[in-house]
């Protein structure tokens, strides 16, 4: 297997990204993939299976292959998974069923998808009809969780053909923007509690207190990548659309005028202690990169995800005989739970900061995919 190191100069940062993953791996399976089922490997996964797209390179696909097939029985069943915990965290690495579903045939992988599907069925709700993150968050809807559950959702009824499945994707990304938006800034705050009884949450609004780079980075991923399966006569899709516009034009004002990435809090901008961070920033310049390139945006220029990408590159990349790293990576944050988690200010800020996790690493390869994509398409249309 080539790595990272015998790579020439030239190959695009996508392979080398994709390269540094699997130099992670020992004896065929990387560590932090193949031991659970969790939402980070499921993004890290969804990430080299489009490098496996865009590159032509079968080596990523079947890593993914083999991976997933550590979990799914041939019964269907998925190893490690609980439906009654009812964690929209762990839906996510099912996103890469239908890809298999698709190129195998096999019904194990159909199987484990319309497993998950029934966890979505009965997954506990608002008095709107707003998934709770988690059975053990009650009456929370986190940005977050919309990442994990509507992409697969939307692919789920363009799949089976059960276009029920696109309405539910739309009313739950519909949802948590309207409870989640700050109408000053228009950016979206990390999560909204019904029951206004978290410590973390403003007591009139339910919003948590803070908008959090990572999350805004979540919600804008789950729109892109839910819009990429809706069909174009859904009643919903234009909606979709037009909120995400809005919501892409206010993270491209609070976007840093020297770096061009975005603060760890993104409604704090310059405050003392507050720090670029890199997932948040890769998430959300995949998510306008993508959304440039299907056309879902119409006021934001290729220049600003150019510059936030650079500034991804200049800030937070670098490169050494062992291959590509990523640094500046907010390792996680949440609220609530047994260590209480406040949401405030300095809890954001007392969160380890740490280089080369899959959480960071996963967002950069998705996003230097779509740049590379980006940029293919504008040498096509200079060519025509």
């Amino acid at each position: 297997m080539e790595t990272a190191r015998q790579l020439t100069a030239q190959a695009p940062l996508s392979v080398k990204v994709g390269e540094a993953i699997l130099a992670g791996s020992r004896d065929s399976y990387h560590p932090k993939i193949a031991n659970q089922w969790g939402y980070v490997a499921g993004m890290a996964l969804t990430a080299l299976g489009r490098l496996g797209d865009w590159t032509g390179e079968t080596r990523y696909t079947e890593f993914l292959k083999r991976h997933m097939d550590v979990f799914i029985q041939e019964d269907g069943s998925i190893s490690g998974y609980t439906l009654e915990d009812y964690n929209l965290d762990h839906i996510n690495k099912g996103k890469n069923l239908f890809r298999l579903w698709r190129e195998t045939g096999e019904e194990k992988y159909g199987k484990a998808a319309r497993h998950l599907i029934t966890q979505l069925t009965g997954q506990p709700r608002t008095e709107e009809g707003g998934y709770w993150h988690k059975k053990i968050y009650p009456f929370q809807m986190w940005l977050d969780g919309l990442y994990m559950s509507s992409p697969f959702m939307a692919e789920y009824a363009l799949t089976f053909q059960e276009d029920k499945w696109f309405d539910e994707a739309a009313h739950q990304l519909l949802l948590v923007e309207r409870r989640t938006r700050n109408p000053q800034t228009g950016l979206l705050h990390h999560a909204w509690d019904e029951s206004r009884e978290q410590r973390w949450c403003e007591g009139e609004t339910g919003r948590s207190r803070h908008v959090w780079g990572r999350a805004m980075g979540w919600y804008a991923m789950a729109l892109v990548d839910a819009l990429e399966h809706f069909p174009s006569d859904h009643p919903k899709r234009g909606q979709l659309m037009g909120i995400f516009e809005r919501m892409a034009n206010a993270m491209v004002r609070v976007q840093d005028q020297e770096s061009g990435v975005w603060y760890q809090v993104m409604d704090q901008n310059g405050r003392e202690g507050n720090y670029l961070e890199a997932s948040g920033s890769c998430m959300m310049t995949y998510a306008l990169a993508k959304g440039i390139r299907l056309r879902y945006l119409a006021e934001i220029g290729e220049s600003v995800v150019r510059r936030a990408y650079e500034g991804i590159l200049k800030h937070f990349v670098t490169e050494d005989e062992q291959g590509v790293h990523l640094h500046g990576i907010c390792h996680g944050a949440g609220l609530g739970g047994r260590k209480y988690r406040d949401g405030s200010y300095e809890y954001y800020l007392s969160e380890a900061v740490v280089s080369d996790v899959l959480m960071g690493v996963a967002p950069l390869l998705l996003a230097s995919i779509e740049m590379e994509r980006l940029a293919e398409a504008g040498e096509k249309i200079k060519s025509t």
